[in-house]
């Protein structure tokens, strides 16, 4: 977010997926939150861009430090912030926006819902990169291979996340 500013972007919207924190979304509902939160304070989301990605549809995000991985981590912080959905992202980028200055939202999909446990394969997927960590998942399922039929699942609520997301990325207007 700093490079992009400094580079002379005028706004920043940060995308992508959410873990659900208010009980009945489902995989794949797309959030616009009217305001992001952090340990910093509440950061309000700018209403040109809210328009431009569709209007607020969601409370407020938390941005989070880490993965609420269980159905009682995401209990307690959705009854202590009353956020539907957590990101890891959000929070630091409102926060660098508001430093600087310049207009900020939030586009998030939500791949894991409230009432489900993320398996601990799920938590190892990813590199510090972005990438796959292949190692990482094989040597998670070898050590608990029941966990399979829950990655599977974890799996397809994330497929169901990114086609909602790309599909709300689509209709944007184009300009």
């Amino acid at each position: 977010a700093r490079r992009l500013l400094a580079e002379g972007v005028a706004a920043l919207v940060s995308f992508g997926l959410a873990g659900g924190l208010r009980p009945g979304l489902r995989p794949g509902a797309v959030l616009v939150p009217p305001l992001i939160l952090t340990e910093s304070g509440a950061y309000a989301c700018d209403s040109r861009l809210l328009r431009f990605l569709g209007g607020a549809t969601s409370g407020p995000l938390l941005g989070g430090g880490e993965i609420a991985a269980t159905p009682a981590a995401k209990a307690r912080l959705f009854h202590q912030h009353r956020a539907d959905a957590i990101d890891l992202e959000s929070g630091a980028v409102a926060e660098i926006a508001a430093a600087a200055a310049r207009p900020f939202a939030a586009l998030r999909a939500v791949a894991d819902p409230a009432e489900r446990a993320l398996p601990a394969a799920a938590l190892t997927a990813l590199r510090p990169d972005g990438g796959l960590n292949l190692p990482g998942i094989a040597a998670s399922l070898l050590r608990r291979p029941g966990q399979i039929p829950d990655l599977i699942r974890a799996g397809r609520d994330a497929a169901a996340a990114r086609h909602a997301l790309a599909g709300r990325l689509r209709a944007l207007p184009r300009s």
